[in-house]
């Protein structure tokens, strides 16, 4: 038996909202609830509602600019950095710039909808 799974089939997440989600790992991959590993491109003029996950969120900008509104204090990542959101933050992500941003998103937990807690808008 291997000890090693190489992902050439991510599972595309539909969306409404132009942003690409492909994820690598995790529950609809792997059904791994530890961690999910995804590839995204958020669209320009692109944003979540808040949300206040019960999961820790690790994202590495790939290429552009995305934003982040955390307990009340907006950061902005550029391509080459990171940052750690620990779960229970009131969150939200966006890019309100003119360029895509390419990222990837690493959970722990897993990604779940029942772990994430948006907010209606």
């Amino acid at each position: 038996m291997k000890k090693y799974f190489i992902q050439n089939a991510p599972f595309v997440v539909p969306t409404t909202d132009g942003k690409l989600i492909e994820e690598h790992h995790g529950l609809a991959t792997t059904a791994n609830k530890e961690i999910s590993i995804a590839h995204m491109i958020a669209p320009p003029n692109w944003s979540e509602p808040f949300q206040r996950p019960e999961f820790d969120e690790y994202t590495y900008i790939i290429k552009g600019k995305k934003q982040f509104i955390i307990d009340g204090e907006t950061v902005i990542l550029e391509a080459g950095q990171s940052i750690k959101i620990e779960r229970n933050a009131r969150v939200q992500y966006s890019n309100p710039f003119s360029e895509p941003c390419e990222y990837i998103a690493i959970c722990t937990p897993a990604f779940s909808m029942d772990l994430v807690h948006r907010e209606e808008l």
